[in-house]
């Protein structure tokens, strides 16, 4: 899957869980960017993308991630 289709996928999972159909993901947005992107979001979050995709992240994983751009990195991964 090219980086731009997932990054699109990835945006229509995050206007659902932040219920903002005006929100456009960037590689480089941190939960700072988000004012309700909080812990009980973020697990809403890595939930429905591991639902949409079929994938399973490890705790290990997540921990390192800086950005977004790090997360699509690592759904990448596991999607190749």
């Amino acid at each position: 899957m090219e980086r731009t289709d997932l990054i699109d996928r990835i945006n229509a999972i995050f206007r659902e869980v932040f219920d903002d159909d005006g929100l456009v993901v960037t590689p480089e947005m941190t939960a700072d960017d988000i004012e309700e992107w909080d812990s009980l979001s973020h697990i809403r979050l890595i939930v429905a993308h591991e639902i949409k995709f079929g994938v399973k992240f490890k705790t290990i994983e997540l921990n390192g991630l800086k950005n977004v751009g790090n997360f699509i990195d690592l759904l990448k991964s596991k999607l190749d």
